[in-house]
């Protein structure tokens, strides 16, 4: 039994190690435009809005479908997270910029642009 109980320790620690590997492969946050990261994850963005406050895409690349926003201040860009979290949804966020799409898609993208993961509010416990 003792033995049963050290491999179960063993794997366990394993497992905790190798989410620390995976943790490693995530590239430094990308910084820049709404056009130059766009490019680091090779897609034409289809520009919605284009104003002093916030520039927003719409972008298809080969991990799927996504918005990319870009932001002139970190102030704008946690408001305009807090209030579109309320929605639901996965962020990949960076410093003034951030990538929305699903789970899949916004893991994806973190291997290429970095950045932190927020989830939105979990809609699925509501009944119409």
């Amino acid at each position: 039994m003792p033995a049963v109980a050290g491999a179960a320790a063993l794997l366990a620690l394993a497992g905790c190690g190798s989410g620390g590997a995976a943790a490693a492969k995530t590239p430094p946050t990308a910084t820049g435009s709404l056009e130059s990261l766009a490019a680091e994850v090779k897609c034409a963005p289809d520009i919605q809005t284009d104003a002093d406050t916030i520039r927003q895409a719409i972008c298809a690349g080969a991990s799927g479908k996504f918005v990319l926003a870009t932001f002139s201040t970190d102030r704008g860009q946690r408001e305009w997270i807090d209030e579109a979290k309320d929605y639901g949804g996965f962020y990949l966020v960076g410093r003034k910029w951030v990538a929305v799409g699903d789970d899949g898609v916004v893991h994806a993208l973190r291997g290429t642009l970095g950045g932190d993961v927020e989830a939105g509010a979990d809609h699925h416990a509501h009944t119409g």
